[in-house]
């Protein structure tokens, strides 16, 4: 259908202009993540039906709905307008480029450049962690949830993100399955650890983020029988002088 061809445009412009109604009326926060979310299934799931190449749409639905609905958490606690609109503004960005990576690689393969699909979701799964962690540590902070409800919350949305980038990488699930719970586990005895730390909530979140980068960056890469002792270091290297960095150059509350 030639109408395919427009949604990569038409579902992301969508996407923002629900992000901006939500932003005039904040009351309307559920309907508009609601209606986003139904709009990137029905692309995600219209691509896979009209394809011979896979039908199997939630993977393709996972990360822009994770992405979307934690855009739209995270924006919350902003309290700069600019800031909220380039975030909104980043969201239809990153929307357009993978659905349209998503429609090449299943109806236009020719079309497709070669690991684009898995370039746009490193990026993208990172950033949604981070969302993620500091949306979590701001509803600690604001609202004084439990923490083992919001650990809850990290634990799902933490193992549909992990999932998401492992089936990029097109590593089958069995064997990435007990790595797969046990870095879930891991990332929640860490947000656990982070929440007692008085950071507020961005740089809890951002220290949680680089922990997942260096536990996933291992985890992919011996997965994919590229782990060898110099990507170790620079693993280990990179997370420990960025949290270094953070944990002594950020604003103690």
């Amino acid at each position: 259908m030639k109408f395919n061809r427009f949604l990569p445009l038409i579902v992301p412009v969508s996407v923002f202009l629900l992000a901006e109604l939500y932003f005039f009326f904040p009351k309307l926060v559920y309907l508009a993540a609601a209606l986003a979310n139904l709009l990137i299934f029905f692309a995600s799931w219209q691509f896979c039906r009209a394809s011979q190449v896979d039908k199997k749409w939630w993977n393709y639905l996972i990360l822009p709905a994770v992405m979307s609905t934690l855009v739209l958490a995270y924006s919350v606690f902003m309290s700069r307008q600019l800031l909220i609109q380039l975030l909104f503004v980043f969201n239809l960005a990153f929307l357009y480029l993978y659905l349209r990576q998503v429609y090449y690689y299943l109806l236009n393969p020719l079309a497709y450049e070669v690991f684009s699909i898995e370039n746009i979701s490193s990026g993208a799964n990172w950033l949604s962690f981070f969302f993620l962690a500091a949306t979590v540590y701001g509803l600690q902070s604001f609202l004084n949830l439990p923490i083992l409800w919001l650990a809850l919350v990290i634990l799902a949305v933490t193992a549909l993100i992990i999932y998401q980038i492992i089936w990029a990488n097109k590593i089958e699930l069995k064997i990435v399955l007990p790595y797969l719970l046990i870095s879930c586990l891991i990332l929640v005895e860490l947000s656990w650890s982070i929440s007692f730390l008085p950071f507020n909530y961005n740089i809890s979140g951002l220290a949680l983020a680089i922990c997942y980068y260096v536990i996933i960056g291992l985890v992919k890469n011996h997965l994919l029988d590229k782990l060898d002792a110099k990507r170790l270091r620079m693993y280990l290297l990179l997370g420990s002088i960025s949290l270094f960095l953070i944990l002594f150059t950020a604003k103690w509350l």
